[in-house]
Parts: C-alpha cells; structure tokens; sequence
C-alpha cells in the first residue's frame, strides 16, 4: 500500500498537473459553455477513463525493469527526472493556454464525448510517456509491491482527474468567464507545475 509519504505529495501534484491549462481541461470547459455542462462532463470523464490504459502499461513496465535488474529501474527514474525537468522548463516559458473557446460544431451526444476523450487520451503517445516517466518517481521498491504501488497510484490519477474534469465541466461557465477574464491565471497555474516539475526531476537526479 502507499505510505502518506507517497500519497498526498502525488496527489498534489497531480491535481496541479491536472488544473494547469491545456488541451484537455480546455475542451472541459469549451465543451460545457458552449453545449451543455454534460457535455463538458462526459469528455472529461472520458479523458481522465484513458489515463487507465497507461496505467497499465506503466505496471507492466516498471514491474519488469524491477524484475529484471534495480540497476536498470534507476536509470528510468533519472530518465524520468530529466524528462519532469525538461517538462518543467517547458511550463515556465508558456505563456498560457489563451482564451476558453466555444467549441464549434460539436454535435456528439454525450457519450460519444466520452469515448472520444477515452480514445483520445488512450492512444496519445505523449500521455504515455509522461506516466511511464512520472509514475516511477513515487514507487518505492524497498517497500515491495511495486506492481500494486504503481496501480494505485495510477487509479489515483486517474480518480481525481474524473473528479476535476466534472467539476470543471459542471461550473464551465463561470470557470471558462473567470479565465477569459483573467488570462494570467493560467500563466501561474503553468509556472506553478512548472516549479514542481523540476523540483522533482533534480531532486531525483541529485538523490541517485
């Protein structure tokens, strides 16, 4: 199981990750002004549903490096904090995700929404590299069941993703006018992650 060590530093930092501007949690809000708030609601249960497909393969991974040599599970986490680093970077030069669009021409019923996001997230391979980069920094083998580690902490992700991504679509209105009205909002909300990105990258490269 995860020690409260664990849990709540991942847990905060992904709900960090998860609130930051981007693609998806734009769609949320797009999705649910202009066509409804279950709209909005559906894709973003749909996104945070494909985050599970990565799971998976992040335990398959990571059991079989342990498996196979600690030595080997190391260099993916100092692999891993290079690329939080470089993440990182990344957000602090952003200068935001613009305005919150209107999402035109968006005709799916609410559960085609769903599956669109599910499919989306499932098969975005940058998706994929982050959790098999992300996931391993909060693994710790010496406690053993690194498998079931690594499952829970990606139900975790994918739990609170659901949870933000419907609350985003549910109040999309005042949320998605909030932050058409304050633009800089989300340029903080990216150097914020941007910061706890490479505090966890050089943390984890100095350490090892």
């Amino acid at each position: 199981m995860l020690t409260y060590d664990q849990f709540f530093p991942f847990l905060g930092t992904v709900i960090l990750l998860t609130l930051s501007p981007g693609p998806d949690n734009m769609l949320v809000l797009s999705l649910g002004m202009a066509k409804g708030r279950l709209r909005g609601m559906a894709f973003g249960l749909g996104c945070a549903l494909g985050t599970l497909s990565h799971t998976l393969l992040a335990v398959i991974g990571v059991s079989a490096l342990i498996a196979a040599s600690p030595l080997a599970f190391t260099a993916l986490k100092v692999c891993g904090g290079l690329y939080l680093a470089w993440l990182g970077v990344g957000a602090l030069r952003s200068r935001g995700a613009g305005k919150v669009g209107q999402a035109e021409g968006v005709t799916e019923s609410p559960r085609a929404l769903m599956m669109k996001g599910a499919i989306a997230a499932a098969i975005n391979p940058k998706v994929a590299l982050f959790f098999l980069s992300f996931l391993p920094q909060f693994v710790v083998a010496s406690h053993g069941h690194v498998t079931l580690q690594t499952a829970l902490l990606g139900l975790t992700f994918a739990v609170q993703a659901a949870v933000l991504f419907g609350l985003l679509g549910y109040f999309s209105g005042s949320v998605g006018a909030w932050l058409n009205r304050k633009p800089k909002a989300g340029v903080w909300l990216d150097r914020a992650a941007g910061v706890v990105f490479i505090g966890l990258g050089l943390r984890l490269i100095i350490a090892r």
